[in-house]
């Protein structure tokens, strides 16, 4: 067969030459094998795929054709909520219609503007929840709006200095993207809402460039300069970082940061370094890493889950080739040690907090089967800078009453667990994933050790080429080894059913069910005390057992006749109940309708 596939070339960004050259590779995936087929051959022991692509000459006579699109929108929302004079009767605001849009520009041939204004992005998939493995880090959620997704990859710096969720809702933003003279060049422009201020008076106003220069064919140097200014404050960080390339299967990266964090009346500065090491070849692969990130260094327009932290880490990798068509195709074998030290701890060369050490077994079978099995040995340091301000204990005294005490934790918790995943090919109607983990870890709520069940499936049905229906399921356990009651549990299923209608006509719903459970806490590795939290006056009270179960649904209607002429229908609630996976007193605490067109100008 033959597969016809066109694209734009106002789509594409490339140099400004009569006769063009362009790499070009083409892959073919197999789905009910798990084989994956490219155009120009590709070799596993290599540094980079995209370097090994082939090669289209003699490209001549090309017009691109239109080079600005200009997408009014206008989007109209309603909103419900419980009226708090009257219990039981809902209320409803219908706000005014917002008005926005969108304009793109191609400068040149590899040199693209957009721009947008009031841009509204109800229509966009609503994030799951998340599991929280460890509080002490932040939950990252990846980028869905159409405006940012554009040209994502020229943004994209290092342990995340670059974070356009930064920007909650933009008032007006501006975005230049592309190649000139030879180097990459992004730059980013916008002012966000005054929700979206710590004062909730100010306008935040974010300044973002990302410059790179490729050298050679696989190493390149590239730095990136963020600004952040909210009212009297300002957040600012400068970046250099780097990619080196040779024998075709060592690179060598590194960056190197600083930070300045102006704010009432201080400034607060910091570095981050970051060098890394890999070997890919086909059989034999090895990693290492050793990364810094002082407690003064803060991004305000990046993402970093947890500063003040040293990390280094080693990893090797062997993997065994089978014959082709055989039952077992390939397996293999990888270690990884990781030591995690608090920053200052480390410049005084302390010990490390956090200490891992990892085996994992994986195996590819014939007909696309995976499975893989780990052994996760840890070894996790107490934290007083996240636990000191956090808790007190109720110690009871010898002759009646109780005592207040500070919450000093065990200095080190050990953990095994042990780790099971599978994954099934594309199949012809269905695909299932899952993962299984099991063993002694730590129980960040109390600071002590405890018996964790991990669980995860996922699957995808395709009973039609029009349906697609996507369960999920997650559940996390925790229990106290000394007597194995539940001190936490997180369950979280989750449905989304796509259906194509026509090539027009598009519906999707999703439904999620977030159960929480947390139980009172008390010093379960050392004195066995309830612990106190302060409450919202500021006074130390019993922690208490807590229950959270919320529904949440999502439906949407989107009508497409062209490429960017759109209408949508959206309707969202979330609803609430006592009693987990009960639903008999579910209760309705918000809801939202909303409509929006779009339509595209070209030029």
């Amino acid at each position: 067969y033959e597969v016809e596939v066109r694209i734009p070339f106002k789509s594409l960004k490339y140099q400004a030459a009569e006769v063009q050259t362009w790499d070009l590779n083409i892959t073919r995936q197999v789905q009910y094998r798990g084989y994956e087929y490219s155009w120009a051959p590709a070799r596993r022991g290599a540094a980079s795929f995209l370097a090994q692509g082939g090669v289209l000459e003699g490209i001549s006579r090309i017009k691109r054709g239109l080079v600005v699109d200009i997408t009014p929108e206008a989007t109209q929302r309603t909103q419900g909520a419980p009226t708090s004079a009257t219990p039981g009767v809902w209320g409803y605001d219908a706000q005014r219609p917002n008005v926005g849009g969108n304009v793109r520009w191609g400068i040149t041939n590899n040199l693209t503007l957009n721009g947008t204004v009031n841009p509204d992005f109800s229509q966009v998939e609503a994030d799951a929840t998340p599991v929280v493995v460890d509080p002490r880090q932040a939950v990252f959620f990846g980028e869905k709006r159409p405006f940012f997704l554009d040209g994502s990859e020229q943004f994209s710096v290092p342990n995340g200095l670059i974070y356009s969720r930064r920007l909650s809702q933009p008032v007006a933003a501006v975005k230049l993207a592309g190649k000139a003279g030879g180097n990459g060049i992004a730059f980013l422009s916008a002012v966000d809402s005054r929700d979206a201020s710590a004062s909730g008076s100010e306008n935040p106003v974010y300044n973002i460039l990302r410059m790179q220069r490729d050298i050679g064919a696989q190493s390149r140097i590239g730095m990136a300069y963020t600004d952040k200014v909210d009212g009297g404050e300002s957040n600012r960080v400068l970046d250099v970082d780097g990619r080196a390339v040779w024998n075709g299967i060592n690179s060598f990266q590194y960056q190197l940061a600083g930070s300045v964090n102006s704010g009432d009346g201080a400034d607060v500065s910091g570095p981050l370094w970051d060098v890394r090491y890999n070997r890919t070849g086909k059989a034999f692969s090895t990693h290492a890493l050793f990364r810094g990130i002082s407690d003064r260094f803060i991004t305000q327009s990046g993402f970093i889950s947890r500063t003040g932290q040293v990390q280094q880490n080693f990893g090797a990798r062997y993997t065994w080739f089978g014959d082709r068509g055989a039952r077992l195709e390939q397996y293999a074998f990888d270690m990884m040690v990781d030591g995690l030290w608090d920053y200052r701890n480390w410049l005084n060369r302390g010990d490390a907090q956090d200490k891992k050490l990892h085996f994992n077994l994986q195996s590819q079978w014939k007909g696309g089967w995976s499975a893989s099995t780990a052994l996760l040995i840890e070894t996790f340091g107490y934290d007083p800078s996240f636990y000191s301000s956090r808790y007190r204990v109720l110690a009871p005294l010898p002759g009646g009453g109780a005592d207040t005490l500070a919450f000093t934790g065990t200095p080190r918790l050990p953990n095994r667990d042990w780790v099971v995943s599978f994954a099934t090919p594309k199949l012809k109607y269905v695909t299932f994933s899952g993962t299984l983990l099991y063993g002694q870890d730590e129980n960040f709520n109390e600071w002590a050790t405890a018996e964790i069940w991990y669980a995860s499936a996922s699957a995808e049905f395709r009973p039609t080429d029009q349906l697609r229906i996507q369960p999920t399921y997650v559940l996390q356990d925790f229990r106290r080894q000394t007597d194995r009651s539940l001190v936490q549990r997180t369950q979280l299923p989750r449905l989304k059913v796509e259906y194509q209608v026509t090539r027009d006509l598009f519906v999707r719903v999703i439904g999620e069910y977030s159960a929480s459970f947390v139980d009172s806490l008390r010093d379960d590795s050392r004195t066995g005390g309830r612990l106190l939290v302060r409450n919202a006056a500021g006074v130390w009270v019993p922690t208490q057992a807590r229950t959270s179960n919320n529904v949440r649904g999502d439906f949407l209607v989107s009508y497409r006749p062209t490429p960017g002429n759109v209408f949508y229908v959206g309707y969202s609630a979330l609803m609430r109940e006592p009693g987990t996976f009960e639903f008999k007193d579910l209760n309705r605490t918000s809801d939202a309708f909303f409509v929006k067109a779009s339509y595209l100008f070209r030029y």
